[in-house]
């Protein structure tokens, strides 16, 4: 390593390393990956799979490559012989924009996952210039800017591979991108991006405003566009209609070159479909094997069906994609013959219209093609996927319960563990060997210790140590003080109302008055928040505007802010999930039970020693499974009660307000003359009335259990030795929640690679 990186400096900047700028290393550095990884052997097979997503949220990936490589210790002593920090070289890496959430984080974890197992196997997405967007803080509300990050030199590397793309009325050339996916100790994939060059990051003006009709300017701005009008929409359509054009072209195009008998490309190709967003996939493989491969629409869509798997992300209706036929026309009219056939199919075969593609209002749904033309559907979480098959998409199961199964998300170790909490690995190691790393199972071997004080002490040590490095992240990216001998509870997600961050923010107003009465807690909070609100969803930028108001009042009252704390983190991404994750003791988990698919925070903080506060919802179940009662603490009403609610249209949050005085106080505290002094009375007062008169996720049903559960285990957090037992226990059960468990069920049960 050293000599490849003073061969680099001298080629590029003519420096030695240790007159290198921390820039000049991270470009040498990446220089080296690069070319380590174009010397990989690439996984190959007879079978290759292509796992098509929107989002691909990578994170920087310096360390995370070396890691893989085995070469991140090597690389982090060669540079502190001449006096660099790997750890700073690092803070140079601009974050990928291409990704927003869970979703995105997932796809990512696969791909590592994928390599790592040696399977044949790329992803597929397109190279979004400016992600979702950069979030800034100003007024004590959410400000959107754009967040680019594509540099001259980036681990994009340009290839020679275009397609013609095909819209009403014009085509469009795009070029492919490609990013090494090495595996960890294995060969290497790739995550290819789409792009066209004719995109233009100057049309961008006041925040991420920008001309939604101009697509041949527009096309890869941004990730999710703002789709509250029709411009929007079509835009999404184009978006997704470009990704998997690409995608079958490319596909076909290897499969040829492969020597693959398109009639048996079911034989030698499998598509994962990852949420809705690829489903056009299907009809555009159809439309290219008949118009120009020489099919009959039945084999056509009998090889297709029998190629394409679908992964389901949500049970939120409104979250199922659903275009309309007009839309579709505008932006895709070649595709539409081809929906209408494979909805023809579906009414000639079942007189259900809940499981038609095309709806009375003349929508398609997407996921009803996934379903009909696919031959496998996964949920993400055991709950999920029994919730689907009960209840959001029963009709399609009692047609097709062979096509169902489940597949619990995971997590990479490598990204998760070693690299964000060095310290925590390395103790690992020492106690149970390195195997942990390849083998998550192997975790378990720490149950071996949970009464040595010592080891209990070790862990307690390393998570001070964590929440020391985030308080100084934390002073140095955004000026505020943290008390690392706080608890640090911390709630890091996507805003949106089912993932109750304004069940939260009651607790903190909860917490304030009870401060202010002279009911002083054993030991400070630290209340952490991280989150995004989609720019046009009003009601989550109310959230976070509470939050905002409720942290300056907080952190700017002597009476309270030495017993609490609260820190809305600004542009929460990968890059701070892995300086919070670590420092975290109490992860909340609080979603409305039967609303969140699985989850996968829980599983990260869950594996570095955080205990969680959740919900019976999502992955919390199977982690509760694992750890036991003793070692998680659950709240709130269970999946049935609250389906139940919703079918009876039965919960009535007023109801639940003018009966209960303490609700009534918390929530009234959103509107009192303390809150509007510093913050908007329209955003405020909106939010109020959502949550007095709709609650449409029941915030008001859970929150005083909540506040209960809440409290017990901050009295809970003060015997430290049972609470580093709880830390123990829940990491040796993580290693369920590996990644390479969840890909190797994938390619068991799913894509036979």
């Amino acid at each position: 390593m050293e000599q490849a990186l003073q061969r680099i400096l001298q080629e590029k900047f003519q420096k030695d390393i240790k007159d290198a700028t921390k820039e000049e290393i991270y470009t040498a550095l990446l220089f080296v990956t690069k070319e380590k990884m174009e010397g990989m052997t690439p996984n190959t097979g007879d079978r290759k799979l292509y796992y098509i997503s929107a989002e691909f949220l990578i994170g920087k990936l310096l360390s995370n490559n070396l890691i893989n490589l085995g070469l991140f210790e090597e690389t982090r002593e060669v540079l502190a012989k001449y006096g660099h920090d790997l750890t700073e070289i690092e803070e140079v890496e601009p974050e990928p924009s291409l990704g927003n959430g869970g979703l995105g984080r997932l796809a990512a974890c696969f791909l590592d996952s994928i390599a790592t197992l040696g399977l044949s196997g790329d992803g597929v997405g397109l190279n979004y210039h400016d992600g979702l967007f950069l979030q800034k803080f100003a007024d004590n509300k959410q400000w959107e800017d754009k967040n680019p990050w594509i540099t001259d030199n980036s681990w994009l590397t340009r290839t020679d591979c275009h397609f013609e793309v095909p819209f009403n009325g014009f085509t469009l050339t795009s070029t492919m991108y490609d990013i090494d996916v090495p595996g960890y100790k294995s060969g290497c994939n790739k995550l290819h991006l789409f792009d066209i060059d004719t995109v233009d990051e100057s049309m961008i003006h006041d925040g991420i405003q920008f001309d939604k009709s101009d697509v041949r300017r527009n096309l890869t701005l941004f990730l999710y566009p703002d789709d509250s009008d029709e411009a929007g929409q079509l835009l999404r359509i184009y978006q997704q209609y470009f990704m998997v054009s690409n995608a079958a072209q490319l596909i076909l195009k290897e499969a040829q070159e492969r020597g693959v008998d398109l009639y048996h490309l079911h034989e030698h190709v499998c598509i994962q479909i990852n949420d809705t967003h690829p489903t056009m996939v299907i009809p555009e493989l159809i439309r290219i094997l008949t118009t120009q491969k020489g099919f009959n629409m039945d084999t056509a869509i009998d090889v297709v069906r029998k190629t394409c798997a679908y992964t389901n992300h949500t049970i939120l209706a409104e979250a199922l994609e659903k275009w309309p036929i007009a839309y579709l026309e505008k932006v895709v009219p070649q595709l539409m013959p081809i929906i209408r056939e494979l909805d023809a199919r579906v009414r000639r075969d079942f007189h259900d219209e809940r499981v038609y593609i095309i709806d009375k209002m003349d929508r398609v749904h997407m996921a009803h093609i996934d379903i009909h033309y696919g031959y496998a559907v996964n949920g993400v979480a055991a709950l999920h996927t029994e919730i689907l098959k009960e209840s959001e998409l029963k009709p399609f199961y009692d047609i097709y319960p062979e096509k169902f199964n489940n597949k619990t998300n995971g997590i990479t170790f490598r990204r998760w563990l070693l690299h964000c909490n060095h310290e925590l690995a390395d103790y690992l190691k020492e106690l149970i060997g390195e195997e942990y790393v390849e083998d998550a199972s192997q975790l378990e071997k720490l149950l071996a210790y949970k009464d040595d004080e010592k080891v209990l002490q070790r862990l307690r040590e390393i998570k001070k140590d964590a929440k020391v490095e985030l308080k100084n992240y934390l002073k140095m990216t955004q000026d505020v003080d943290v008390d690392e001998n706080s608890v640090f509870d911390i709630q890091i997600k996507r805003l949106h109302e089912y993932k109750r961050q304004q069940m939260n923010a009651l607790y903190a107003i909860y917490k304030y008055k009870e401060i202010k009465k002279g009911n002083l807690p054993a030991r400070p909070i630290t209340m952490i928040f991280g989150a995004k609100a989609a720019p046009a969803y009003t009601i989550a930028k109310d959230i976070i505007h509470l939050i905002l108001c409720l942290q300056q009042l907080v952190n700017n009252d002597p009476d309270v802010n030495k017993y609490m704390r609260i820190v809305m983190v600004e542009n929460y991404n990968v890059t701070k999930a892995e300086k919070l994750i670590p420092a975290c003791d109490i992860s909340e988990q609080i979603s409305l039970a039967s609303k969140e698919a699985s989850g996968t925070g829980n599983m990260k903080f869950m594996l570095n020693g955080a205990v969680t506060l959740g919900t019976e919802d999502g992955a919390n179940v199977e982690i509760h499974q694992l750890v036991g009662d003793d070692n998680i603490y659950i709240f709130g009403e269970k999946s049935e009660k609250v389906i139940q609610l919703y079918a009876d249209s039965a919960y009535n949050s007023r109801a639940i307000y003018e009966s209960d005085p303490q609700i009534e106080e918390l929530v009234d505290f959103i509107i009192s003359k303390e809150m509007i002094m510093i913050g908007d009375p329209v955003n405020l007062g909106r939010l109020y009335k959502e949550i007095v008169g709709k609650d449409w996720f029941m915030t008001l049903l859970d929150v005083k259990d909540y506040i209960r559960t809440k409290e017990q285990m901050l009295a809970d957090y003060e015997d430290e030795t049972a609470w580093a037992k709880k830390m123990l226990v829940n990491i040796a059960k993580a290693g369920f929640f590996s990644s390479d468990r969840t890909i190797a069920e994938y390619n068991r049960d799913i894509w036979h690679l």
